[in-house]
């Protein structure tokens, strides 16, 4: 079943205990944030970006606490060949974000 944006966005912010704290982690400001969560458009890129970050969180939040979840996102990562997490959701990686958690789930290193 689909899930409104604004509902993803109510969400995450939950997840990230601020507007402000994802909007740093989508990259955008926090007006947007604000826009998209009272139910105004959003534009293609930034919806996908939206779709990744709530399915990232959703994996991430069956392992750790949403704190360590977030970290889990802005810290180098050896399963991403020491990127981040973060710049992979901007950028749309989602196989290789998924990859990584799947790595992180079953304890080991690529």
């Amino acid at each position: 079943m689909p899930v409104a944006t604004a509902d993803k966005i109510e969400a995450l912010s939950r997840d990230f205990s601020s507007q402000r704290r994802l909007a740093d982690a989508l990259g955008v400001s926090p007006a947007r944030v604000s826009h998209w969560r009272n139910g105004e458009g959003i534009r293609p890129e930034n919806a996908d970006r939206v779709d990744l970050l709530e399915l990232v969180m959703s994996q991430l939040l069956r392992l750790y606490t949403p704190a360590v979840a977030e970290r889990w996102l802005v810290a180098l990562n050896p399963h991403l060949g020491d990127r981040r997490p973060i710049d992979l959701v901007r950028a749309g990686h989602s196989q290789d974000l998924l990859a990584a958690i799947s790595a992180e789930r079953a304890g080991s290193f690529m």
